[in-house]
Order: structure tokens, then C-alpha cells, then sequence
């Protein structure tokens, strides 16, 4: 009797290949390659050839047969063992195989037990669509062998060459005499064109089932309209011919709930049954689908697991069915049973971690265990897999994650104290040390106490396990490394405040992290965050920094080329995403939300660039998923994330770096899923109900309005009538760089000459300014500097390529050598000028710099110890990135708030003059910052970023302190309500008069609270300046603040009364008097 999928074993000599179907050995020829030395076997001649010896597995004593014997014509009588397949083969082998391929199977084995040889035989056929059968037969079969062949197979999803897998059948003799195990490789064509007809046997079970003829039980599915003859027929059209033909209609409607559960998300399902099989009674039939994975990979790791946990593969299916857009769904379904419990290898494993197999728990506890780790296999991290599968299987899945995990999070700190010996590597290496193991082991299960949904630990058992833990490690661990990374670990666990761990179907580990654990050393000298999200995926670590409880901030993914760049991402990874939030936090003054960022780094070495596409897409989702386990609310995470904090957390998100539209629409898809309360506004910049950044150039504007100001007040320049040079970085194709040149152009004409741009590609220079016109048609193409035309440039131009030496040279000098007024970097990486290098930018004989004014467009392009020291030592102008770029995030944020008032509908409906007056609100932003900015600049002493930072903390201040006022009740309800307006003054007109009213109802109160106070301290702030605000005690400051905005009413009263003309009463002429005693002289002066 042949049972489908079987484990078999590989050996790496005596194997025959078989040619079929007229394939072209060169389309194969990576993969056979790999494969070891083989027989070929010629299905015409219905003979063999050696390709090379038989090794120690050659029969020596079998007869040869010369060249001139005549072959006969195979029968299947001739042979007693092909008789056995073929007469106790039942049903599935004949079901799912179609008879050629059976005929080429059952010559095979004859040719080979002819020659009297092992029966060892690697076949490759071409199906009829063009995809690729790798067929293997073996002798007998061995325990885990399925994972040893799966182990072995051809192409993976880092070839360049990578064929995906679309179809497996492995087939055995119950006597486990013969085994036939069948891979198919190649995108599979659509279902049958008639799906009816192919699946009419699903279609008349369902029907019966549905009309409760069947008995319903364990044996029969649930009737539900799932099963529907509408439904089932709109599945069957996802799902291959042969899927449908070969299925058990009961197991078809079983495999189509699971693919239900799956579809659209990233998630696993799985349904376990016992076999109700004569000859397969006490196994289980495990049914797994998997949405949007590699196949290959999945069936290994699913195969790899239940060897883990002392399960064998008997049988098994793999089948793709189409999810739309989404991908697709892996099913998977094995037959599996308990291994030999006397294996020598799994004695370490039963020693030290019992399973439910061996005898110390129930079924369900046995499954319950299974299915939540097969959950995970999809996404762990190659790192946590050798650790478990490989090294200490006693671990378990999730003690070897949260290890790793703990390991990731320790670099960025540890690395600072010392970068060699805590190198990522290292710090893995020593903490999983055989030596080490039970200690780190020990605390994780501290963590796990500690957040455990229905068992934690009272807090004062907490601290005295964790002092007997740190009392071990002292008593135990000599080496003062390995100490000082278990002490981190207990540190991670004490400054752990939620986390997901035992959420079922998550896709990463992730903890809610007191802030102050990521100060490396006593005495750093900078702000703490409000709270810190960390993630650790397959592939990848993510850190969420926000100083704000609500907030705002960019996505970014960082993607090294190679595992050294990767390391020393990884040891920085967490200041970089730390220091674009704080950027963040200055320059969301003017916004409900403060600031926040998030980076995540992902490791695509040696990937190919289809694989590396797949990687960043699944870590975009692990990473979002993970957020979203820490922040929603549902009866689900009440339940199983304990949180220490207590305080619900509003975040939100953007597209930065690598992010694309497809991310952005899925994370919001699943911000509605995962139940968050206004997910149309966790990710901004949606293809339709978004305000797309670089499509309306919101940044940009906010740029060139700190261009215009500071070119007047710093150089004396009138752009609109004098002609000025300006060098960039950053190409036509970006966001912000693109839309400057745009502006530039259209703004200021011929009187801009753009002297040099650089970017990835290259860098374009022309001392008489590039041409405008070939500018805006790169811009137009989303066409990088590269592609500029030569014919376009002037006499003395130049266009140097990145793909030279000395084009790589040009691009990354041209930022300081170029000679020009104004120099706005609007794109390259963050410490491009750093305190080490920034003499270069200045004039060699000490004649200044190059560009005596610069506006940062991007983000961190010069460290602050290198602005300071251009500022000293040659005079130069930087306006701060904090200010100059601020309109994304103000954009961003209005389209928040849109998303909370208004549907879909009303938004596209409006979204041309939504869009205008965001820009002419963002427009007025900047204006009123730059013009503040050069006050004091010309006024007071320091820099332009200095100042820029002064204004920023005075407005965040003044908003923090008011929001603590709103919050302790030191305003009344009613008080709050008189200041709502300050909340409509700061929506778009069309915002407001479509959906004031519905504020209440739809945005959360907090929200409402922290947009007053922006607003108030804002124009507190723009209006008198930042020496008023610092004078003020603290503790008044909010009582003052709130005094101002109700004093202004009375003084915008006055102005009216002056404007329209009237006669003013006497108490009015007298409010007019004081106010020009008490400011009219310093007004007059533009003292404040």
C-alpha cells in the first residue's frame, strides 16, 4: 500500500536521473549540479548509462550486460517488488499521480532492479504547463528522513535562478520497502476552466452536508455558509486542477476554513485530527495553511519542527492556492506519529525538556504546544532556530526567542562601552555558551513569570528571584563579559513594562521598554524618550522611539548589503532611530503629537533582490504587527499582555525610507483588523486617502519658505530680483530634492543657478547652472542625476557616473567643493559632515566655506558638533533640519486628523482644497518660525541652530505644561470647551466646516487636549518670543499661557473696533494706552 509523502533518505552516491517529456538538461542543470552522482536513465531506450561510479553501494557480483544484448520490452510481471507497488498501491498514489508519470516511475524501478543495483534514482520531468517534476526514488525508509531530503532539494529563494515550489507528492510502500517522492518547481497556471466539473465531487458532498444527510461529528465539518455552492466554487477557482481532482471533498472543506482564516493576512492556521485509518491508528493529521510564504521553506520548517518534538512524517501534501493580492496560501498536510523513543540523538533532548509525547501530558496539551510553535516557525529568525532545533532543543521555541531577542536588544548598549568585544556576534556567542546556557535560561524564565497571563509572580517574588539570579551570576560566572551581559539581561527583564509573548498568533517578540534601559553609561548627557518599542523578527530588530505620549514619526527600513555593514547598523541602529525622533520631537512644535521614529533594520545579505524584496515586505508587517500588539486594546491582549504601565498609548505612523505604497495599504488593513481606533490614521500618506509627500511636495515648501527668509536676512539676496547659486544632494527623482528643484524653478525663474547636484547615482555640475529644462524632465520621469544629458550642459559642465572610481570620488566631494550661496542637502544619509570632516567644506586659505548658508531639507546631514563648528570657524548659516523640513510632519499630521472626521469618500471629494490649505497652513508655519528664528538670531547670541533648538523647547515646553494643566483638572470641563475653537482655528477651513461637530465623538479627548496646547503654545511662542516664555516661572507657565490666548481675544477685539472705523468708548481708548505703554517702545525696536 503506498502512503503520499513519505520520509525518505538521500544518499550521496548511486543515483540515477531520469530525462523525460523532452527536457532541456541546461534549464535543470543548476540544480542536478547540485545533486550528488547519479545513473541517467533513458525513458526511450528504456535503459541506462553509468554517469559516473557506483561507489561502495554498487553491486559488484551483478552481472554486466553488453552493448549488443537485446533489451525486452519491461513488463510489470517480470518483477516481483514492482508487482507489489503496483498491486498494493491503493487509491492516492493512482488519484494524484497521472498514469504517464506512473508508467515513467514503474520503468524506472524495472531498469534499475535489472541492473541489480541500489535503488537510488533522481528523475526529472517537464508537466505540460512548463514546470519542473524532480522525482526521487528510494529504498525503504528511514526516521526523519523527509527533513533530510526537503534539506537537499535544489534551488532555494536566494538563487538568481529560484524556481518556487508549487506541488509535492511523496508516495511509500506500507511495507516502507519503496518510496516515491515527487517536487514540483514552477509558477503554477490558473484552476480548470471548469471548476464544476473538476470539483463536482466537493460540490455533491457539500450539498449533502449541508442538507444534514451526513452525520456530523468528527468525522463530518460543522455545516456553515462557508461551504455555500457560491463559496466553494470561488475557491476551487484560487486552487489548482489537480488539487481539486485528487481531494477528499471532506478534507477540501476542512483545508478551505483554514485558507479562510489565512486569507488576506500573514497569519497560520492549523487543524489537527486523529487518523481514523486501519493502518495509521494512533497518528495525527496535522492541516496546515500558511499564508504568503516561500513553500519550500515552510514545509522544511514545519518538518523540522516535528522532528524537534520526536514526531515522524509518514505522509504529507503541499499545495499553492492563489490570495489575490495578498499571494498565497502554502497547505500543507502531514500524517504524522511519535518517533522511536530509544533514538540515541534525542536523549539530551528528552533528558532535559519533556514534551507531552513522552508521556507527561494530554493530547490537547500535546497539540496545544504543537500548533503554537509551528506558528512560529514562519517567523523566527534563522539565529533562534539553530539555537533550538539544533544546539538545546531543552530550550523551546520561546525561550530560544526571547535569548535572541535579549541578545539583539544588548548590542546598541553594550557595543558602547565596548565595540569589540560586544560585537553582535560576540555577545551571542558567549551568552548561548554550553557554559552560560542554563543561566540565561534561568532569567528568561523570570520574564516569562513575570509577564505570565494567569500565573505572575507577586512583585516582591520577582525582586528576590531576581536577587538569587544575580547572586548565582556572581557565585558562578568568573569571565566579567559573560557577567556583564547575563547582569544586562536581568536589567532588560526589570525594565520590561508589556510585551507579547504569549500572544498565539503573533509575528515577532516585542517589549514595551522603560527608556533609561538603553543609557549605555552613568552621566549620558541627553533627554530620555517617553517610551521605547522594540521588535526582533526573522531577519530583523526594529526600535519605535516616541517623546511624546501621542505621536508621530516615520517608518524607515535599513537594509545593509553585506553582514559588516549589517553589524555596524545593528550597533548604532538604536542611536540613529533615538536622534530622528528627537529631530522629530523639535520639529512637531507646531502639532497635536510629538515626536517619534521608527527604524528597522533588516539583514538581506546574500540575498537575491527578489528574495531581499520579500524579506523587507515580511518585516514591514512582523515589525507594524508587533507595534499593534503593544498599543490595541481588545479582549485578546487584555487577556494575554500583562501591562505594568497601565496607560493606553496612542501612536502613529509614516512612510519613510523604502517604504512603499503596498506596505503602507496593508498596515492599514490591519491597523482595522487588529481593532485600532482610528486606523485610517495609524499610517499616513495612503495612496487614496492620503496626502502623498512627494506628490505635492509638502516638505519642500516648507524648505524654500527658510530659503527665501534666510537668503534675505543672511546673503541680502532678493530671490524674486537677484541671481543666486545653489548646490544640492539629493536627485530630480526624490521627494524633497525633486520638489525644491521644482520649486526653485517656478518660484525664482533664471535667478536660481543650480551649480551641482549629486545622488546615488552621480553628480551633475555646470558653474553656469544646470539647465532648468532637463531638470523638470528628469523630475517629470523620476529619472536619478544620471540620466542627465550631456548635450545639456555647459562649457565647463561635467557629469560624473557612480559606476567609476573617480565618478564615486566626484559624487560623495561635490557637496565641498562646489562654490555657491546656498547649499541645501535634500537627501543623502544621516552624518555625512561630522566634526571629523567638516574642514572639508571650507575654503582652503581660510576664505570661508564653500556655501555660507546651508538649509537642511534632510534629515541629520550634519552632526551638531560639525554645525557648531562651522558656525565658529567660518560663519556659516545652517537652518536646522528641525525647522527647515518640518511640513512632512505637519502635513501628516493633518491628514490624521482628516482620517479621524472624515470618511474616504469626503476626503477624495475635497482633497484638492484640503491639500491647498494644508500648504498654505504649513507655508504659514515656517514663515512665522523663520521670521522668529532671525529675530533672535540677529538679537541674541548663538547660532542658527541653536536658536532653532531654543524655539522648539520653548514650544514643546509650553505645550507639555499646558497639557499636565488640561489633564489634573487645573481647567475646568467648561474651560476646555471655551478653548475648543483653538482646535478649529487649527483645522483646514474645509476640515472644520465639513466635521467640527463630530469631534467629540471621533477623536479621542487627549488628542483634543494636546492640539490646544500646541496651539496655544505656539503662537505664545512665535508672537513674543522665546526670551518671554523661558522668563516665566514653571509652575505659572500654564496659568500664563492660558491668560494670553484670553487676552488676545480682547486685543483682536480692539483691532477690529480700529479696523472698521467705529468710534471707540473710553474704556477702550484706555486699553489701547496701556498696551502701548507696557510693549509699544520694544515692539517698535523687534525686541521680545
Amino acid at each position: 500500500m503506498l502512503r503520499s509523502v513519505v520520509s525518505s533518505s538521500i544518499r550521496r552516491t548511486n543515483h540515477a536521473t531520469l530525462t523525460t517529456n523532452g527536457l532541456l538538461l541546461c534549464r535543470g542543470a543548476r540544480a542536478i549540479s547540485r545533486l550528488p552522482p547519479c545513473c541517467h536513465y533513458d525513458n526511450k531506450a528504456l535503459g541506462y548509462r553509468c554517469a559516473s561510479s557506483f561507489g561502495s553501494h554498487t553491486n559488484h557480483n551483478a552481472s554486466t550486460t553488453s552493448s549488443n544484448d537485446k533489451r525486452l520490452t519491461w513488463q510489470a510481471e517480470h518483477n516481483v517488488d514492482i508487482q507489489r507497488v503496483t498491486q498494493r498501491a491503493i487509491p492516492s498514489y493512482f488519484r494524484q499521480v497521472p498514469e504517464e508519470y506512473r508508467m515513467s516511475h514503474m520503468k524506472a524501478i524495472a531498469a534499475i532492479k535489472d541492473a541489480n543495483i541500489d535503488m537510488h534514482m533522481n528523475l526529472q520531468s517537464v508537466k505540460p504547463d512548463g514546470r519542473l517534476i524532480l522525482t526521487f526514488i528510494r529504498p525503504g525508509a528511514e526516521t526523519g528522513g523527509l527533513l533530510k531530503l526537503i534539506q537537499d532539494l535544489p534551488w532555494n529563494h536566494n538563487d538568481d535562478g529560484y524556481l518556487p515550489l508549487s506541488e509535492v507528492k511523496v508516495f511509500t510502500a506500507q511495507d516502507e520497502i519503496l518510496s516515491i517522492s515527487m517536487f514540483t518547481y514552477g509558477e503554477e497556471n490558473a484552476g480548470p476552466e471548469n471548476v464544476e466539473e473538476a470539483g463536482a465531487h466537493i460540490l455533491e458532498y457539500a450539498e449533502t452536508l449541508m442538507k444534514g444527510d451526513t452525520v456530523v461529528g468528527d468525522i463530518h465539518p460543522e455545516p456553515e455558509d462557508l461551504f455555500l455552492r457560491e463559496n466553494i466554487v470561488d475557491h476551487m477557482k484560487r486552487c489548482s486542477e489537480n488539487y481539486i481532482r485528487g481531494a477528499d471533498p471532506r478534507r477540501f472543506l476542512q483545508q478551505m476554513k483554514l485558507v479562510r482564516q489565512v486569507s488576506g493576512n500573514e497569519g497560520i492556521a492549523i487543524l489537527e485530527e486523529e487518523s481514523l485509518d486501519e493502518d495509521t491508528l494512533g497518528c495525527y493529521w496535522l492541516n496546515i495553511a500558511i499564508a504568503n510564504s516561500l513553500p519550500q521553506i515552510s514545509l522544511e520548517n514545519a518538518t523540522r519542527l516535528l522532528d524537534l518534538h520526536n514526531f515522524d512524517v509518514l505522509r504529507a501534501h503541499l499545495d499553492m492556492i492563489s490570495d489575490g493580492e495578498n499571494g498565497d496560501v502554502t497547505m500543507i498536510r502531514m500524517l504524522v506519529s511519535p518517533m522511536d523513543r530509544h533514538r540515541p540523538d534525542k536523549e539530551l533532548f528528552r533528558s532535559s525538556f519533556v514534551t507531552p509525547m513522552d508521556g507527561h501530558g494530554s493530547r490537547d496539551d500535546m497539540f496545544k504546544l504543537l500548533k503554537r510553535e509551528l506558528k512560529r516557525t514562519k517567523w523566527l529568525d534563522p539565529e533562534t532556530m539553530d539555537l533550538v532545533f539544533d544546539r538545546y532543543p531543552w530550550l523551546g521555541v520561546r525561550r530560544g526567542e526571547i535569548i535572541t531577542g535579549f541578545c539583539s536588544l544588548m548590542h546598541p548598549i553594550m557595543s558602547k562601552i565596548n565595540p569589540l568585544a560586544f560585537s553582535k556576534t560576540s555577545i551571542f556567542h558567549t551568552v548561548t555558551k554550553k557554559r552560560y546556557i542554563g543561566h540565561a535560561s534561568a532569567i528568561v524564565d523570570l520574564f516569562l513569570d513575570r509577564f505570565h497571563p494567569t500565573q505572575r509572580i507577586s512583585q516582591e517574588d520577582f525582586e528576590s528571584e531576581r536577587a538569587r539570579l544575580q547572586e548565582l551570576i556572581e557565585a558562578e560566572v568568573e569571565d566579567t563579559m559573560a557577567a556583564g551581559l547575563l547582569y544586562k539581561m536581568l536589567e532588560i527583564v526589570s525594565h520590561s513594562l508589556k510585551t507579547n509573548i504569549f500572544l498565539e498568533n503573533r509575528y515577532a517578540f516585542g517589549l514595551r521598554l522603560d527608556p533609561s534601559i538603553m543609557v549605555a553609561e552613568q552621566g549620558e548627557d541627553r533627554e530620555l524618550p517617553y517610551g521605547i518599542l522594540f521588535a526582533h523578527g526573522r531577519r530583523f530588530n526594529g526600535y519605535h522611539v516616541r517623546f511624546r505620549d501621542i505621536s508621530r514619526g516615520g517608518m524607515r527600513l535599513v537594509t545593509p548589503p553585506n553582514g559588516e555593514q549589517y553589524a555596524l547598523e545593528s550597533a548604532r541602529q538604536y542611536d540613529e532611530c533615538y536622534g530622528l525622533a528627537f529631530a522629530q520631537q523639535l520639529k512637531n512644535k507646531d502639532i497635536p503629537e510629538g515626536g517619534s521614529k521608527a527604524v528597522v533594520l533588516i539583514d538581506v545579505d546574500s540575498l537575491s533582490l527578489s528574495a531581499k524584496n520579500f524579506v523587507m515586505r515580511k518585516s514591514v508587517k512582523a515589525f507594524t504587527d508587533t507595534i499593534l500588539d503593544l498599543i490595541v486594546d481588545t479582549p485578546e491582549t487584555r487577556e494575554q499582555c500583562v501591562d505594568l504601565r497601565g496607560k493606553k498609548e496612542v501612536i502613529y505612523l509614516g512612510p519613510d525610507e523604502q517604504v512603499i505604497p503596498q506596505d503602507i495599504n496593508w498596515i492599514v488593513q490591519r491597523a482595522a483588523k487588529r481593532g485600532y481606533d482610528t486606523p485610517n490614521a495609524f499610517m499616513s500618506s495612503k495612496p487614496r486617502a492620503g496626502i502623498n509627500h512627494k506628490e505635492f511636495g509638502v516638505t519642500s515648501e516648507g524648505v524654500n519658505v527658510y530659503l527665501d527668509v534666510a537668503l534675505r536676512e543672511i546673503l541680502g539676496i532678493d530671490p524674486k530680483k537677484d541671481s543666486f547659486t545653489l548646490k544640492m544632494t539629493g536627485g530630480p527623482d526624490g521627494d524633497v530634492a525633486g520638489n525644491e528643484l521644482k520649486i526653485l524653478i517656478r518660484e525664482y525663474g533664471d535667478n536660481c543657478k543650480i551649480v551641482g547636484i549629486a545622488d546615488h547615482s552621480g553628480c551633475a555640475e555646470d558653474p553656469e547652472g544646470l539647465n532648468h529644462e532637463e531638470l523638470m524632465r528628469l523630475f517629470h520621469a523620476s529619472l536619478c542625476i544620471s540620466h542627465f544629458s550631456e548635450s545639456k550642459l555647459g562649457t565647463d559642465g561635467k557629469l560624473h557616473l557612480a559606476s567609476t572610481e573617480e565618478g564615486v570620488k566626484a559624487r560623495n566631494s561635490m557637496h565641498n567643493r562646489l562654490v555657491s550661496d546656498a547649499f541645501v542637502p535634500a537627501g543623502g544619509r544621516p552624518n555625512t559632515i561630522d566634526i571629523h570632516n567638516y574642514k572639508h567644506f571650507l575654503l582652503e586659505g581660510g576664505g570661508g566655506a564653500s556655501s555660507p548658508l546651508i538649509v537642511e531639507g534632510a534629515n541629520l546631514f550634519i552632526t551638531t558638533e560639525a554645525r557648531q563648528a562651522l558656525f565658529e570657524e567660518a560663519g556659516v548659516a545652517i537652518v536646522k533640519d528641525s525647522s527647515a523640513n518640518k511640513g512632512g510632519v505637519i502635513t501628516s499630521s493633518y491628514e490624521i486628523i482628516c482620517a479621524m472626521l472624515l470618511s474616504e469618500e469626503e476626503f477624495t471629494d475635497n482633497k484638492q482644497q484640503i491639500v491647498n490649505e494644508v500648504l498654505e497652513k504649513l507655508r504659514n508655519f515656517a514663515s512665522m518660525e523663520a521670521k522668529l528664528m532671525f529675530r533672535e538670531f540677529h538679537n541674541y547670541p548663538g547660532s542658527l541652530p541653536y536658536h532653532s533648538q531654543v524655539i522648539s523647547n520653548a514650544i514643546n515646553n509650553t505645550t507639555d505644561v499646558v497639557i499636565r494643566a488640561l489633564d489634573d483638572s487645573l481647567v475646568s470641563e467648561a474651560e476646555v470647551m471655551d478653548l475648543l475653537p483653538l482646535f478649529r482655528d487649527h483645522l483646514p477651513k474645509t476640515v472644520a466646516d465639513l466635521a467640527f461637530d463630530r469631534v467629540k465623538e471621533r477623536v479621542p479627548s487627549q488628542y483634543v487636549k494636546n492640539a490646544i496646547a500646541s496651539s496655544i503654545a505656539s503662537k505664545l511662542v512665535y508672537r513674543e518670543g522665546t526670551k518671554f516664555v523661558d522668563s516665566q516661572p514653571q509652575d505659572k507657565l500654564a496659568t500664563i499661557a492660558l491668560a494670553y490666548i484670553e487676552k488676545g481675544k480682547q486685543v483682536a477685539l480692539l483691532r477690529e473696533s480700529l479696523e472698521k472705523g467705529g468710534i471707540l468708548g473710553d474704556s477702550e481708548k484706555q486699553d489701547i494706552l496701556d498696551l502701548l505703554e507696557a510693549g509699544g517702545a520694544r515692539t517698535a525696536l523687534n525686541l521680545f
